[in-house]
């Protein structure tokens, strides 16, 4: 990063983002968070020549923002809030307002926008048909923790309150059903020649296929230590001195990586390539779950190169 490039911090609530630049004699701003604001916004950043604008994850209320901002030829990075609060107090911040909020996501910009891989912290454009199916994905997900809580409400009831519960499991079924035949209309609809490229690697099921598309767009695009990073599938080291800690997987998509192990575990016994390779790590003395998160890592990997050349699985070019 040189002396004069710009960086930017957003903080996003539901009504409201506070904004702070680096790099330019900028005070402090707060913008509407609708479409009038997000309009204001652009047009204040666009002549500042803005290297990168990172923000929150906030559950949603920051995705129209940073589709406007990506649309307007802004870098926008979304970081978990759990990093960005870290970053904060290792910075020896402790308060927290909104505006600070901003200044130091506008710090964390200023370190990020110096990485040499700072492209896998930007998050493709999501194009229309991705929003209508990622919004779809987030519900049938959020139709499956409910009918979770249902069930476990079922076991411990007393009559009077049994028939109630049982309506409220039938009715969750029926939309969930609704919900994973518009996915199904949608992907046949919008991306069919992904979906059939993803499909073609045995374990991976039109959910799989479906989240991978909508939550995932950087599939076929990172190499492939980078999307095993995103996703959450990389062994991370643990070592001080002459210490050697245990390698752990932590942190990245949990939808993506939830739907990956369930695809691994259908293809560890019946994906020829990822079964072989499964059985080799258990000969080896691997434990069970060890192996399957291997497994998990060399399915992604596949798929990303499947994707990255645009061709369907191919058993010939996949054993090892």
């Amino acid at each position: 990063m040189s002396a004069t490039s710009v960086v930017v911090g957003i903080d996003v609530a539901k009504a409201h983002v506070d904004v702070a630049v680096l790099g330019r004699q900028f005070d402090a701003q707060q913008f509407d968070n609708d479409d009038a604001g997000h309009a204001g916004l652009v047009a204040l950043l666009s002549p500042l020549g803005v290297a990168l604008v990172v923000m929150e994850a906030t559950g949603g209320y920051e995705a129209a923002l940073a589709c406007t901002l990506q649309a307007a030829d802004l870098a926008v990075a979304i970081v978990n809030p759990k990093q960005a609060r870290d970053f904060a107090q290792a910075m020896g911040r402790r308060a927290k307002t909104d505006r600070i909020d901003a200044r130091m996501l506008a710090e964390l910009a200023a370190v990020l926008v110096q990485r040499d891989d700072l492209a896998r912290f930007l998050r493709p454009l999501p194009n229309a048909q991705q929003q209508v199916l990622a919004a779809l994905v987030m519900r049938r997900r959020q139709l499956l923790t409910m009918l979770l809580s249902e069930r476990q409400r079922l076991a411990l009831a007393v009559p009077a309150v049994r028939p109630s519960i049982e309506a409220m499991i039938q009715a969750i079924h029926t939309q969930l059903r609704d919900v994973e035949a518009q996915m199904t209309g949608h992907v046949e609809a919008n991306f069919v020649a992904l979906d059939t490229l993803l499909r073609s690697a045995t374990g991976i099921g039109r959910i799989a296929s479906a989240t991978m598309i909508a939550q995932l767009p950087e599939l076929g695009r990172l190499t492939r230590r980078e999307v095993a990073a995103l996703v959450g599938v990389a062994p991370m080291a643990h070592d001080s001195g002459t210490m050697r800690g245990r390698r752990r997987v932590q942190g990245g998509r949990f939808e993506v990586r939830r739907v990956l192990y369930m695809a691994t575990l259908v293809a560890a016994v019946h994906n020829p390539v990822i079964h072989a390779f499964y059985q080799r790590l258990i000969g080896a003395g691997k434990l069970p779950k060890v192996a399957l998160i291997a497994c998990m890592r060399k399915l992604l990997t596949i798929l990303n190169a499947m994707v990255r050349t645009n061709k369907p699985w191919n058993l010939s070019l996949h054993q090892t």
